[in-house]
């Protein structure tokens, strides 16, 4: 499902999705209230969800489709100019986020994952942002975060800082030479232990550790 104020940033997305058979548009929404209602009417799998949008911006329903549609998973569509938009929208549970000027290619591959049940995070945008956020709360953050991490096997730290760097399952593998399925169950873990509702979060709290 696309939640975009903006008829033709919609038009766009669902004519890049569409190009791939295995993907399917079941709803647009133009504010945050349309989209809560299209999510539970249409069971969407993915939401690719505006923050700014009127009626009710992105993050009270990104909230709000959390406690109602919780297998829905939720990528945020955003600018670089709404960076603390974007960490709190990360911490409320969403599944990664895009900017709007984003690849095609990227896109799909966003959804797809977030399909799969991971989280997406953008090497060239995510990593950036989660940089520069992390940077300016770490001393506020930081102790909490080395506390929570303490938990951890030696090895289960070695791939949560993977994590943290924005590394796909596969590509973790092959930095610690262990296989995609092993790094997948060392994830899992890894978000049972901490607590994390995904991968985000668990990235989010290893820039904190200074993993």
């Amino acid at each position: 499902m696309i939640a975009d104020d903006e008829p033709l940033i919609r038009a766009g997305i669902r004519m890049i999705l569409t190009s791939d058979p295995a993907i399917e548009v079941a709803a647009e929404a133009a504010n945050g209230r349309e989209a809560i209602e299209a999510a539970r009417a249409h069971g969407a799998d993915v939401v690719l969800l505006d923050i700014q949008m009127p009626v009710m911006d992105g993050l009270t329903a990104l909230a709000e489709l959390r406690r109602s549609t919780p297998a829905a998973r939720v990528i945020i569509l955003t600018t670089f100019g709404e960076r603390e938009n974007v960490l709190r929208a990360l911490e409320y549970g969403g599944a990664g986020f895009l900017l709007k000027d984003t690849a095609p290619a990227e896109l799909i591959a966003a959804v797809r994952a977030a399909a799969a049940g991971d989280a997406y995070l953008s090497p060239g945008a995510t990593r950036h942002v989660v940089d520069q956020l992390a940077t300016g709360r770490a001393a506020a953050r930081g102790e909490e975060a080395r506390r929570r991490v303490e938990v951890l096997s030696a090895r289960e730290r070695d791939v949560l800082a993977l994590l943290g760097e924005g590394l796909s399952n596969a590509d973790a593998g092959k930095r610690l030479h262990m296989s995609e399925a092993t790094v997948k169950t060392y994830v899992s873990r890894i978000l049972a232990k901490l607590e994390c509702e995904n991968r985000v979060q668990a990235a989010l709290l290893a820039r904190d550790a200074g993993l």
